[in-house]
């Protein structure tokens, strides 16, 4: 339960932001103390993503302390609704640079570009820019910039509840394994292979042949490589930017 109301704890920020040491440091300890039930709430967002609680809470924790040295007392807003999209914001960037994907400087730096771009558009204009829009103002291949985006999602594990909210507990997994009415099944494997045939015929012959060997001869990238006479990390290479054109083909109006 909380010890102080808005008007207080407005009142030891201001000694932690200009007391003297002691006074400052006495006056966060109050207010972490206060507010950690903060921390918790926001870190159970994020559990399940191959990611230590106690790692998540640590990393919430600097975020509220962040908040309290930050929090501009001229807000008319409470102090939880600063603090709580700074909890949120130090664990979502710890799980992008640190997660369990790991992603280049290069493709980091590109997604921030992407971000600073796509935000101003939709201040400008109220709209999401297209794939195309952000590499030509960028100056960089539309395969560049699907990468970066997909790189900044944080992947979502299967054992992730669907719906937090709902009493009765179903995760990711359980929707996946659900299906088993095979006219659907039929349904939506008829469908894939439309949109897949679709998204194929833009690409040169070598690139049609690789997704061929790939994903209907069942072939290994190594296999592939000695059939076309390259190495097994070309193949890997060619493979990636083949999906995210055919990515682009099917998403892109």
């Amino acid at each position: 339960m909380r010890k102080y109301d808005d008007a207080a704890v407005k009142e030891l920020i201001k000694k932690v932001q200009c007391g003297n040491d002691e006074e400052s440091n006495t006056a966060q300890k109050e207010l972490y103390e206060d507010n950690i039930g903060l921390v918790r709430s926001v870190m159970k967002r994020y559990v399940n993503r191959g990611t230590d609680s106690e790692d998540l809470f640590q990393i919430g924790s600097i975020g509220l302390i962040k908040a309290i040295r930050n929090f501009d007392l001229s807000f008319d807003v409470c102090f939880s609704t600063y603090a709580v999209p700074m909890i949120a914001g130090e664990i979502r960037r710890y799980l992008r640079d640190e997660g369990p994907i790991k992603v280049s400087r290069s493709v980091k730096e590109l997604g921030f570009k992407i971000k600073a771009y796509v935000e101003e558009v939709q201040r400008k204009s109220f709209r999401e820019p297209l794939v195309s829009e952000i590499a030509q103002a960028l100056e960089v291949e539309k395969e560049d910039i699907v990468m970066a985006i997909e790189a900044a999602r944080i992947p979502e594990s299967i054992y992730a509840p669907v719906d937090e909210n709902s009493p009765n507990t179903e995760y990711l997994i359980d929707k996946i394994l659900q299906s088993d009415d095979s006219d659907t099944v039929g349904y939506e494997r008829l469908l894939d292979r439309i949109a897949l045939e679709k998204a194929m015929e833009d690409l040169n012959e070598e690139e049609k042949k690789i997704i061929q060997l790939r994903y209907f001869g069942e072939m290994t990238q190594t296999q592939i490589a000695e059939k076309l006479g390259v190495s097994q990390v070309q193949v890997s290479r060619m493979e990636k930017k083949i999906l995210i054109k055919m990515r682009i083909k099917l998403t892109e109006k």
